[in-house]
Order: C-alpha cells, then sequence, then structure tokens
C-alpha cells in the first residue's frame, strides 16, 4: 500500500510543495555563496502559493485554479513526475506515463487543496541560501504566522538560473519530501511485482472516491 507520511508531514507544516524532488539524489551541501536570484524566486514563488490557499476572498473553484497556476510557476513538474517514479522511469510505457502524470498531479495538488482551512496568512522568510554548484540552489526559509505558533524552517531545493528557476524538492524537519514519496511509490509497485498499473490505479482510486 501507498504510505501517506509523506503527504501528512507537508500538509502540517503547511507547506506547498508538491515538489517531490528531482533525480539528482539527497544534496550534499557545500558551503558556498549565497545566490540572491534563486533567494528572490523562492520569496515571491512560494509565498504567491501560500498566498493563495490563504486567500478568504476567492472562491474554492477560483483558488484551486490559482493554486494550479502558481505551483506550475514555483515547481518543475514533469521532472518531479519523473522522480517520484524511481527506477521505473525507465521502464514505463508512453501509454501508463499518460495515465500515470495527470493522477500524480491531481493526487498531489489534492494534499493541499483538502487543506484549505488550515491555511490562515502564514507568511515565508528567505533566511539565505547555499549555492551547491551553479544553478542548484538550497534556499533556507521560515514559515511562520497563522496556525503556526513557531518559525518552522524549510528548505528549498531550486536549479535554474536568471529567471527560469524551478523549485525540485522541499525540505522540511530534516527529510526531503519528493526523495520520501519516491521511495512511497517505487514500494507500491514492487510490492505489485513491478506493475506500475498498480499504483497509477490507486491514484485514480483516490480521485474516484473523493469525487463521491
Amino acid at each position: 500500500m501507498m504510505n501517506t507520511s509523506t503527504t501528512r508531514r507537508g500538509a502540517h507544516a503547511a507547506l506547498l510543495a508538491f515538489f517531490g524532488a528531482v533525480a539528482i539524489g539527497a544534496p550534499a551541501m557545500a558551503q558556498q555563496a549565497r545566490d540572491p536570484g534563486a533567494e528572490a524566486f523562492v520569496q515571491a514563488k512560494a509565498q504567491r502559493v501560500i498566498s493563495v490557499l490563504a486567500n478568504k476572498g476567492m472562491s474554492e473553484a477560483q483558488k484551486k485554479q490559482i493554486f494550479h497556476q502558481a505551483v506550475d510557476e514555483l515547481a518543475d513538474v514533469p521532472r518531479i513526475t519523473n522522480f517520484v517514479l524511481g527506477k521505473y522511469a525507465r521502464t514505463i510505457t508512453p501509454d501508463q506515463r499518460a495515465r500515470f502524470a495527470p493522477a500524480f498531479r491531481t493526487y498531489a495538488e489534492n494534499v493541499y487543496q483538502d487543506r484549505i482551512d488550515d491555511y490562515k496568512g502564514e507568511v515565508l522568510k528567505v533566511t539565505g541560501s547555499v549555492v551547491r554548484k551553479p544553478g542548484d540552489v538550497i534556499v533556507n526559509t521560515t514559515i511562520s504566522g497563522g496556525q503556526i505558533s513557531q518559525p518552522l524552517p524549510v528548505a528549498w531545493r531550486v536549479l535554474g538560473g536568471g529567471q527560469t528557476w524551478k523549485v525540485v524538492d522541499v525540505q522540511f524537519k530534516g527529510v526531503w519530501l519528493a526523495i520520501t514519496q519516491q521511495q512511497d511509490f517505487v514500494s507500491t509497485i514492487d510490492n505489485a511485482g513491478g506493475n506500475i498499473d498498480v499504483l497509477i490505479n490507486q491514484l485514480q482510486k483516490g480521485q474516484a472516491a473523493k469525487g463521491r
């Protein structure tokens, strides 16, 4: 069975990253200079996602639509979608990929949208960054306000440069969320004898049950 611990951790933190990660492994910190461009990107785009969820002036339908757009601006969704499949990204068929991509996206967005009422004006603040290598930066932030009693440290791994940064993973309480998500999905497929359709069906059934 698919483990939902990752989604709980993310939702409980009021974080917005469906952001799993990218096929680059857990980051090993190489202490180098900060990157103001990456920091500005996270400050603007991650805060936008938080603000959309916390906006009480929009209808739920409007909020979901804008949230969807904001996620595209913040995260490298295609790369994350591929990453969470782990070793099975090499063997998935075009037909399976066509079914998995929308199922995963809906699953990931629902994690946050299901808890819309929990968002009450959280504020993100960048506290620094570490350049691992050019175009690969860990941006450190805190999230406070709303229902959060103490500022929560959250790290965002971003790739890119100039105006084209994208988040590829988020670290909360020492755990890189997408890497954990990948472990959950790969375990589900392994337990099904390598049948990727089992994971796809689980995601789709979860959505169908939600729609009833």
